[in-house]
C-alpha cells in the first residue's frame, strides 16, 4: 500500500514500509537508505527499537491495510536525515483509553537532534493530517512522568491530562486527551 509522505515546515514523515523495516533490522543501511530516500544513522536502530519494528513489521505483514496508521520515519528535509521516527499506535480504536474514535500517537527523536522542536512539528503534522485526511479528532498520548521532554510536547500542543496506567514494559505512564473541532 503506498503511503504518501506527511509534510511539514521542515519535515517528511515517510512510512516505513516493510521493505524499509526488513531492510532497518538487517542493518542494511544502503538499502534502507535507498528505500527510504533519507540517510539513516549508523548505529540505529538500537536494541530497544529493534523490539518495537519487530512489533510493527509483524503487523503490516499481517494487516497491510494498516500502513498509513504503522511507523514512520522523521524526516529533517533540507539534510536528507532520518532523525526519528513517529506514529499511532494502530488505526482508529487503538489507544491507552479504548476511543473507538481516536488514535494514539507515539514518537522518538534520536538524542542528537532533541531540544530543536522536531517532535512538536512532527506530532502537530501527524495530528493535522489524521484530522483533515481522516476525520479524527480525538487523539490520545501515553508518556511516563519521568520523560520532560515528551511531556513538554504534548503540553505546547493542548494535550490534556485524563488518566493513567501501568505499562508491561514501560512502567506507569500517563494518559493524555486531545481533542480537536
Amino acid at each position: 500500500m503506498d503511503v504518501d509522505p506527511i509534510r511539514t515546515e521542515r519535515l517528511a514523515l515517510l512510512a516505513f514500509t516493510p521493505e524499509v523495516l526488513d531492510a532497518l533490522l538487517a542493518h542494511d543501511r544502503d538499502r534502507a537508505t535507498e528505500l527510504l530516500g533519507a540517510s539513516v544513522p549508523g548505529d540505529w536502530p538500537d536494541r530497544h527499537d529493534e523490539r518495537f519494528l519487530r512489533l510493527r513489521l509483524g503487523q503490516l505483514r499481517a494487516h497491510g491495510d494498516l500502513q498509513e496508521w504503522s511507523v514512520r520515519g522523521v524526516v529533517l528535509a533540507d539534510e536528507g536525515a532520518l532523525v526519528g521516527h513517529i506514529g499511532f499506535h494502530g488505526p482508529p480504536g487503538v489507544n491507552a483509553l479504548r476511543r473507538a474514535d481516536g488514535v494514539e500517537v507515539g514518537y522518538s527523536i534520536f538524542p542528537d537532534y532533541r531540544r530543536r522542536g522536531i517532535a512538536t512539528e512532527a506530532v502537530r503534522g501527524l495530528v493535522q493530517w489524521a484530522r483533515d485526511e481522516r476525520d479524527i479528532h480525538a487523539f490520545v498520548a501515553s508518556v511516563s512522568p519521568q520523560n520532560d521532554a515528551s511531556l513538554g510536547v504534548i503540553g505546547k500542543l493542548g494535550f490534556e491530562h485524563v488518566g493513567e496506567h501501568w505499562d508491561e514494559e514501560d512502567g506507569l505512564e500517563h494518559e493524555f486527551l486531545l481533542e480537536l473541532p
